[in-house]
């Protein structure tokens, strides 16, 4: 090998050698950028606007969840009282759903509108104050009612808060839940609206843009399946999502049936700019658990 030839194989090592090192210092910069001290990932994309609900991560406190949540980049925790409010705006976040009165109470039972309609007016004046823009709602149990005389009770009382609402400028979330599994806070057995064409009916009837469902992935797929297409239809009346896996509602990873990059993936495409809450039951590390779910809706 003459001299010339050795010296341009040097120079040819030496520029890859160069290369590669600049690669690995742009990919551990990368890393740097998503993955913090602890391994926790932190948003990076943005696209979903991610929120977190409380109950499912107790015995952690409201305030403690709100610290782990914005340390992972997430816009919101959900379902918290307005005492926990002054903490979330701390931390430059919001409340993307505020609870009201509760699942196992609604408008399917004439007896109960004059209750939820009290609570739901009280947390409208909440929400407005603070900013927020969405109230959760629900229909409680069928109790031996037809469809069609349940589905009038719905919308009869949702019609008597709706244009308080508007008025606020919060809207109403009624939220679809399975009646098959018989686990608490896994299914609820006679639940009315348990069937999301139902559900956006009752919506739909009502006619009126501060009326509107929150889509439970998980609850929709234990009852119907064919989630994408079921939210393409809904569009037009979705306001908020939760996740879960399933079978069992806990972490959103591999071990159960829903993928859902993809279902991610979906909603961004049908134009929606609201918020996706993580409403698993963690079964290991609670903070890691939700730094996975973040990872993996991070689209």
């Amino acid at each position: 090998m003459n001299s010339s030839n050795s010296i341009n194989r040097r120079s040819l090592l030496k520029r890859a050698g160069l290369g590669a090192l600049a690669l690995g210092v742009g990919g551990l910069r990368g890393l740097a950028e998503t993955q913090q001290a602890d391994g926790h990932y932190k948003i990076k994309n943005g696209h979903i606007q991610q929120s977190v609900v409380w109950w499912c991560f107790k015995p952690m406190t409201a305030d403690e969840l709100i610290g782990h949540a914005a340390d992972l980049g997430m816009a919101s925790v959900e379902l918290v009282p307005p005492e926990n409010w002054a903490e979330l705006k701390k931390h430059g976040m919001v409340c993307a759903m505020a609870p009201s009165h509760g699942w196992q109470k609604g408008f399917a039972q004439k007896e109960q509108h004059d209750e939820c309609l009290q609570i739901l007016r009280e947390r409208i004046d909440q929400c407005s104050a603070a900013g927020y823009e969405r109230v959760i709602t629900f229909s409680g149990f069928r109790n031996g009612q037809s469809t069609e005389a349940a589905t009038r009770n719905m919308v009869e009382g949702l019609k008597k808060i709706v244009g308080y609402a508007e008025k606020k400028n919060v809207t109403l979330c009624l939220e679809m839940l399975n009646s098959r599994v018989h686990i608490f806070m896994k299914g609820h057995p006679d639940y009315f609206c348990d069937n999301i064409d139902l559900s956006a009916d009752i919506c739909r009837q009502i006619s009126s843009e501060r009326m509107k469902l929150l889509f439970d992935i998980y609850h929709v797929q234990i009852m119907h399946g064919d989630i994408i297409s079921h939210l393409r239809q809904h569009e037009p009346y979705i306001a908020h999502y939760h996740t879960a896996g399933n079978p069992g509602r806990n972490e959103i990873d591999d071990t159960q049936e829903i993928n859902y990059p993809p279902i991610m993936r979906a909603i961004l495409e049908t134009g929606y700019k609201g918020y996706v809450g993580q409403e698993f039951v963690p079964l290991r590390d609670k903070v890691a658990s939700l730094s996975q779910a973040v990872k993996l809706c991070d689209v």
